[in-house]
């Protein structure tokens, strides 16, 4: 079984940032493209960024120009810069393995809270 190991989330106010961070197997992380999801209360799970091995990356609409996506080969951990945190960013934050459009394994979450 592939452990995904999260953290960086927690609670920060409006205009905010944070730094999530998701470290995975080498064997991993050197042969797939990461990404980031994030499921709000009621909500879906959505997709937020995506980083390919080559460093190419993808944003979703709503957080591009205010997270940044990256990865470190030598830690194999990716992270996901926030800033400017909105009250609607708050969700669950789910790092993944990604071959293709498919998700091979997800992290268990971490928690991102927005609020004043």
């Amino acid at each position: 079984q592939v452990q995904l190991v999260e953290s960086g989330g927690g609670l920060v106010q409006p205009g905010g940032s944070l730094r999530l961070s998701c470290a995975a197997p080498v064997n991993i992380f050197r042969l797939y493209a990461m990404g980031w999801y994030r499921q709000a209360p009621g909500k879906e799970r959505e997709f937020i960024a995506d980083i390919k091995t080559d460093g190419s990356t993808n944003y979703a609409d709503s957080v591009r120009g205010r997270f940044t996506i990256s990865r470190d080969n030598a830690k194999n951990t990716v992270y996901l810069q926030l800033n400017s945190l909105k009250a609607e960013d708050t969700a669950v934050y789910y790092c993944n393995v990604q071959r293709g459009y498919v998700t091979l394994y997800w992290g268990k979450g971490t928690l991102v809270t927005v609020s004043s």
